[in-house]
């Protein structure tokens, strides 16, 4: 299983960023995703998921601002982010549960400042 994050970078206070997981290794259209986020000295916090039947579900922080999608022919998942706020900078990362195991990316960084 390999997941590997894209898409991060420097961007104003209400600005957008479009986050990609490209996901390798397991039967990706069988497998719920998610995305989680480490904000500088914090701990790991949800932050989106999409079922495998597309369901999604989010944290409060981020509702009506966040939107997870999937590509089940590209083995794909992204996170496209509106309105950004200095305290949604963090770590941003893709994760899946797959045969007993949690599978975590590298991450992508997100630092939203003026």
């Amino acid at each position: 299983v390999q997941l590997v994050e894209s898409g991060g970078g420097l961007v104003q206070p209400g600005g957008s960023l479009r986050l990609s997981c490209a996901a390798s290794g397991f039967a990706f259209s069988n497998y719920h995703m998610n995305w989680y986020r480490q904000p500088p000295g914090k701990a790991r916090e949800f932050v989106a998921e999409i079922d495998k039947d597309g369901t999604t579900y989010y944290a409060d922080s981020v509702k009506g601002r966040f939107t997870i999608s999937r590509d089940n022919v590209n083995n794909t998942t992204s996170l496209q982010m509106i309105s950004l706020q200095p305290e949604d900078t963090a770590q941003y990362y893709c994760q899946t549960f797959h045969n007993s195991e949690f599978y975590w990316g590298r991450g992508t960084q997100v630092t939203v400042s003026s």
